[in-house]
């Protein structure tokens, strides 16, 4: 079985309740319509109910009635949800007035749906900025415990099955943060660790911190961020199998490992990786997706108390289907954590 299927079968064995909240947009109700049909999770569409329909209608979709269709203008919930909202931020000065207008706004409403209790994750993003999409999830779900960085992990399914874990490697940050410091480098390689566990499925997550130095090979400010972030990381999660800062060939060949980092148990066997910053994650992984034919899935949102993922402007109707199995893997995680 390939990755996506596993992903979509634990999403399947343990139907979670993921809210979509651009419900009249194409691609993410035609996907919806396919992950109702095949059980991947219990969906909750937010829109006029009205205009669902015709949609769904005119593009011939068939299961969209198993959904929860919540309409934000009309529903009995939206005092209750105004109130929470009001509470949540009235340290920022936040009105009850204020918090009505914004129960109206399908990403706010979302977030409150999730944060009472009544979902458990959130995929938007089709339609929306992903500063849009952030904002409310920050403002009212949060950050998880420890943690006050949200980054983004890439699934890169690579056809090198000598490397990683049989071809398969989760990295980060790759979508959110452009210049982590060290805390924050730690906190990103703590949540990609976390993330290659509740996504990819790895069982045993070794973490690499690349750099361009391999165990002081070379002297800069960049490889002290990088061999402090290390440092924090086994604090913030002793349990971490994690080493840096090592280069990536080091980090991926065996061979490599053993001559330029000794008695790491790391090198030459990673199949997580940490860049030092956005700039190198995002290139790296965009080179080997068209250099190397490889696969590659997300951006994963992480570092939220509970899944709140974002969808490319440009994406398919396949990632939107992929995006809710993995939005469902990560609640099911979150609730075991």
């Amino acid at each position: 079985m390939d990755l996506i299927s596993e992903i979509v079968a634990r999403a399947k064995a343990n139907p979670q309740r993921i809210v979509l909240p651009e419900g009249t947009e194409e691609r993410t109700l035609t996907a919806a319509d396919r992950a109702l049909a095949d059980g991947v999770a219990n969906l909750i569409i937010l829109g006029n109910p009205a205009e669902i329909k015709a949609l769904a209608d005119k593009l011939g979709l068939k299961n969209i009635d198993k959904a929860t269709i919540i309409d934000p203008e009309n529903h009995p919930k939206k005092e209750e949800y105004a109130q929470l909202l009001c509470e949540l931020r009235k340290k920022k000065g936040m009105t009850i007035e204020e918090a009505r207008k914004l129960v109206l706004d399908p990403l706010y409403l979302g977030c409150l749906i999730i944060k009472s209790g009544d979902a458990d994750g959130q995929l938007a993003g089709a339609r929306n900025t992903t500063g849009n999409v952030l904002r409310p999830a920050l403002q009212i779900i949060k950050t998880a415990p420890g943690i006050t960085c949200v980054s983004g992990a890439m699934l890169l399914i690579t056809k090198t099955p000598q490397y990683g874990e049989n071809g398969v490697l989760v990295v980060g940050d790759v979508a959110v943060t452009p210049a982590p410091d060290a805390d924050q480098l730690s906190q990103i390689a703590v949540c990609t660790a976390r993330t290659a566990q509740a996504v990819a499925g790895f069982e045993d997550p070794r973490v690499a911190m690349l750099s361009f130095s391999t165990k002081g090979s070379a002297k800069h400010e960049v490889v002290d961020k990088v061999v402090e972030a290390l440092g924090l990381a086994k604090k913030l999660d002793p349990t971490l199998k994690i080493d840096g800062e090592l280069q990536a060939d080091a980090a991926l060949v065996p061979s490599v490992g053993a001559s330029k980092a000794p008695g790491s148990e790391i090198a030459g066997k990673a199949n997580v990786l940490v860049f030092p910053n956005l700039e190198v994650g995002n290139i790296a992984y965009k080179l080997v997706q068209r250099l190397g034919n490889a696969d590659a899935i997300g951006p994963i949102l992480q570092g939220i108390a509970r899944p709140v993922n974002d969808l490319s402007r440009g994406c398919s109707v396949d990632d939107v289907y992929k995006m809710i199995a993995i939005t469902a893997n990560q609640a099911i995680a979150a609730k075991k954590a």
